[in-house]
């Protein structure tokens, strides 16, 4: 007989044996309507908890600077990245994402956090960072040659150094607040509707495409191409480690340029893109999926929830 705890559902489970990550969160006892609960949650959770801790964050730093404009002015100017306080604001308020998942996939699913992060279950730290140094290879060699020998134009702005230092210590934060949120949770609630791995990483690549705000068709192509190849990345290694990694890797640089080339606020600003510089970014995008893929193919990461029948005759 189970326990009180047990019958009221309360504790956390474990998935299924040998499934991939999109099965994660479901129970072969519950049907989709868990799934489509879920993804009303965490889309209102965005909708909802970002705004509010933006509003506040933004607000502190106005009180702070001593109000000298009108919040409406301070504020476009904050969420357009033309300030440091902007930027950190943006980035930590987008890190709200990570407790909403954990809440979700721990109440509704009954899943503790280890599960969010991979198969096996728990963070593999020394894939993620491996995978860091590749990115950080692949995809600035990619722009190298994207430019064809044109040559850089940099200038060192004021308090260069604060604003390397917001970009270092929020963006990767930021980063795998998306990470957890798309390719974590809404792939593991689509997965819990009963789509396949396939189409549960075409579904949250379309969703994350569509959140980036205004953008021309190749801009929404290339953003629908990292979501897509960070979700086959989730499939093929079985957690979050390596897209984690490529998307804080390519934030990094995106926003570290950005700010030797005009600002940070020309990266936040970009709303359109051509098609040759898609393809290029495409092309990085699938050479670190690639490298990604293989460097955990060496480490023989786990790509498939544990084996519980075989343990317990262990």
């Amino acid at each position: 007989m189970g326990t009180s705890r047990d019958l009221a559902g309360a504790g956390p489970a474990d998935p299924e044996s040998r499934v991939d990550y999109s099965q994660v969160l479901r129970s072969p006892d519950q049907g989709p309507a868990l799934g489509v609960v879920g993804i009303a949650g965490a889309l209102a959770g965005y909708a909802l908890i970002v705004p509010v801790v933006l509003q506040l964050l933004l607000g502190a730093g106005w009180l702070v600077s001593g109000r000298t404009v009108t919040f409406a002015a301070y504020q476009a100017r904050a969420t357009s990245y033309e300030t440091v306080w902007g930027l950190v604001s943006t980035h930590l308020a987008l890190a709200c994402l990570i407790p909403v998942v954990l809440v979700l996939a721990r109440y509704l699913h009954r899943r503790a956090p280890r599960w969010m992060c991979s198969v096996q279950p728990g963070m593999r730290w020394r894939f993620l960072l491996l995978v860091v140094l590749v990115a950080a290879v692949v995809l600035n060699l990619t722009q190298v040659l994207a430019r064809g020998g044109e040559p850089y134009h940099f200038s060192v702005p004021s308090m260069w150094w604060l604003w390397i230092l917001a970009i270092l210590v929020t963006s990767p934060l930021q980063a795998a607040a998306e990470e957890f949120f798309f390719r974590g949770y809404l792939m593991g609630a689509l997965g819990c509707l009963g789509l396949n791995k396939w189409l549960a990483a075409l579904g949250s690549a379309l969703v994350f495409a569509l959140f980036h705000g205004t953008q021309n068709v190749w801009l929404f192509v290339d953003r629908f191409a990292f979501g897509l190849a960070a979700g086959l990345l989730v499939i093929l290694t079985g957690g979050l480690e390596a897209g984690i990694a490529a998307h804080t890797v390519n934030n990094l640089f995106a926003f570290g340029y950005a700010v030797f080339q005009g600002g940070a606020s020309q990266a936040r600003g970009v709303t359109s893109m051509g098609m040759v510089d898609a393809a290029w970014d495409v092309g990085g995008f699938v050479c670190v999926a690639v490298a990604a893929w293989s460097v955990g193919r060496g480490m023989k990461v786990a790509r498939r929830t544990p084996d519980r029948t075989a343990q317990a005759f262990r």
